[in-house]
Parts: C-alpha cells; structure tokens; sequence
C-alpha cells in the first residue's frame, strides 16, 4: 500500500504544479491584458484620427526645430543650430585638436 501512495505523490505534485502555474497565467491575463480599447476622455484625445493629426503636428515642429536657428539664451550666447551645422562644426572643433 505504501507502494502506490509513493508512486502516486510525484503525479499528484506535477499536476498541483500545473494547476498553479495555469492559475498564473490567469492572472497574468487579467492584469497585463487590456479588456476595452475606447477613448481616453480624461487626455481631450477622443480619436484615433485626432491622435495622429497631434503626432503629425509634433513631428513637423520637431523637424523645423532641427533645422533651425534661434536663441535659447541670448544673454548666456547659447544658440539653436540646425543638426547638419552643429555636426560640421563638431567635426571642425575635433579635427583642430589633432
């Protein structure tokens, strides 16, 4: 008798470890997983059209940013310079110390 207990503990243990981590995943689902796709009305962002016209928007000012000049801090003399010229003269300042 003590025979089939003994072969029957192993069994009873990998389906016990297969209940508990098919419970984990469960939870894993519920959690991670999200249940509605809907509008944000907290952001004023109601539409996916709307959330790509903004990204579009941002992006053109980023890229006109990029590409040119201002002062950030006229007083201090710090400038905004286009990424190609601050490149070249990155290159130039390196380029001297040799």
């Amino acid at each position: 008798m003590s025979e089939n207990s003994s072969n029957r503990a192993p069994l009873v243990s990998v389906l016990g470890i297969f209940v508990l981590f098919g419970l984990f995943l469960l939870v894993i689902h519920y959690v991670y997983v999200p249940h509605r796709t809907a509008a944000f009305p907290d952001d004023g962002i109601h539409t996916a059209e709307q959330r790509k016209k903004n990204l579009a928007e941002l992006r053109e000012k980023h890229a006109k940013q990029a590409a040119s000049y201002a002062w950030v801090d006229q007083k201090a003399g710090v400038v905004q310079l286009p990424i190609s010229r601050a490149m070249e003269l990155t290159v130039e300042k390196y380029a001297s110390k040799k």
